[in-house]
């Protein structure tokens, strides 16, 4: 069998590749893990043709993996069984607006700069900000979130229905447009975070926002990273609506400042957020200061127009790169934990201990307002003891997540990076996991081996 051959069939002569350039593009996503090439890529246009793509791959037993544009951090699109990637970027379109209902329709491969873009017609956004411009499919696979969730919710509450094709070709719907539902088991909660092993997403509708009348961003440093939590704690213990509240270490500012051109105080800091109506956004400040200040702040600075609110957000959203930028030859490896709020200090004095200890080049970042915080980390992969030591980092941290109550992975997903604590994070419950994969792809051909595993039916 010609495996190109009956992929052009399918689709069309000028949308299937076997070029090195396009094989090794979908070899690796943005993490550390070894790249892996796939046989062929092939770039949809409609669910009909994934339909007929994954009927063919069924049939045949051929590993099939779905790509929106590779910013996943945990390997989740590194085709390891090679086979055939399926690119959705040609699958872009913005479906329908519903400004009546706040909801969209989207193909998977829409972005989410793409999407904010057109919601601002209607005075709407679409609130989930994970950093990086990622597609919409990619981020309900992985249920991202990012700077808003403490607010807005993560993508899992922003999915109101899906179509996904199965690994069978069969086309499903996983919801409906109304604003809630008894029916049925709930295959939202399902698909989304399933990182492309239960089935492919090829339409998404998602709530979305009214743009806030007013937002004010700021800027809180503080002596320890201790002091900075504790100020987080103390933020949304009072019920005050902040928008983000992301906190970024010493370590990280000097490295916002170099690649950013900012002169930001080198110190723990938390960047804010608020939305809201004047007087309420007024209030909202008013007591954020005196809360901040009671918890130690030595300088909160405040930004009102857009052109400074952006500045600061871009410098938190272009960390990573600072990080990448600083140490040439690099690779980034950025882990990812979550924890009840009440078990935040605790876990991130003990990450910095963790890191220090390593002697690796590295800084503490996050989500706080959510429990979820990232070590980044500096690592050269051809180094054996680096990689060693890494490998170590993360696990220090991983394991004080799980007992402390959380999670080994907060918004990145499993992908390759944390399948290995499935069973301790999971239990028994991996087994429910591994049934329902059997049930939906018994001939394991979607994403095989991420998340659980079954065996390859020959």
């Amino acid at each position: 069998m010609d495996l190109v051959a009956e992929l052009k069939k399918i689709t069309a002569e000028d949308r299937v590749s076997t070029n090195e350039t396009v094989l090794d593009r979908h070899s690796q996503d943005e993490s550390y893990h070894q790249p892996s090439r796939p046989d062929v890529v092939v770039f949809p246009l409609n669910t009909q043709e994934v339909s007929d793509i994954l009927r063919f791959a069924n049939q045949q037993r051929i590993p099939v993996v779905p790509f929106g544009l590779g910013t996943s951090l945990e390997g989740h699109v590194i085709p390891y069984h090679k086979g055939i990637t399926i690119d959705f970027s040609m699958m872009n379109k913005v479906l329908e607006v519903r400004p009546d209902d706040f909801l969209v329709t989207v193909q998977p491969g829409v972005t989410r700069s793409q999407l904010n873009k057109e919601l601002k017609k209607y005075g709407l956004f679409f609130s989930v900000d994970p950093g990086a411009d990622a597609t919409l499919g990619g981020m309900a696979a992985t249920n991202a979130s990012g700077t808003t969730s403490v607010r807005y919710g993560v993508m899992r509450d922003q999915v109101r229905d899906m179509e996904v094709v199965l690994a069978d070709g069969t086309v499903i719907h996983t919801g409906n447009k109304a604003a809630k539902s008894s029916s049925g088991y709930h295959l939202n909660g399902l698909f989304v975070g399933s990182e492309g092993t239960l089935g492919c997403i090829t339409e998404l509708t998602l709530r979305v926002y009214g743009i806030p009348e007013h937002i004010m961003a700021a800027r809180a440093s503080f002596p320890t990273l201790d002091q900075a939590v504790q100020a987080v704690i103390g933020i949304l213990s009072a019920g005050i609506p902040v928008a983000r509240v992301e906190l970024v270490d010493e370590q990280s500012v000097r490295q916002v400042n170099q690649f950013s051109g900012t002169s930001y105080k080198e110190a723990p800091t938390l960047f804010l957020e608020f939305h809201g109506n004047e007087d309420g956004l007024k209030q909202d400040v008013a007591f954020t200061k005196e809360l901040v200040f009671e918890m130690g702040c030595d300088d909160i600075q405040f930004e009102t127009d857009t052109t400074g609110r952006n500045r600061l957000w871009e410098a938190r959203h272009n960390l990573a790169y600072a990080y990448v930028h600083s140490f040439p030859g690099k690779k980034i490896m950025v882990t990812d934990v979550c924890v009840p709020i009440s078990e935040l200090a605790g876990a991130i004095r003990r990450a910095r201990e963790v890191v220090t200890e390593s002697g690796l080049n590295g800084g503490i970042l996050g989500h706080v307002g959510d429990g979820n915080y990232h070590v980044v980390l500096m690592i050269d992969r051809q180094d054996p003891e680096e990689m060693r030591k890494a490998e170590q980092v993360n696990e220090h941290i991983v394991e004080d997540a799980l007992a402390r109550g959380g999670t080994c992975t907060g918004e990145h997903g499993v992908g390759v990076g944390k399948k290995k604590y499935q069973e301790r994070e999971h239990g028994p419950a991996v087994q429910v996991m591994a049934s329902i994969k059997q049930a939906l792809d018994p001939n394991n051909i979607l994403n095989p081996t991420k998340i659980v595993d079954i065996d390859r039916q020959k």
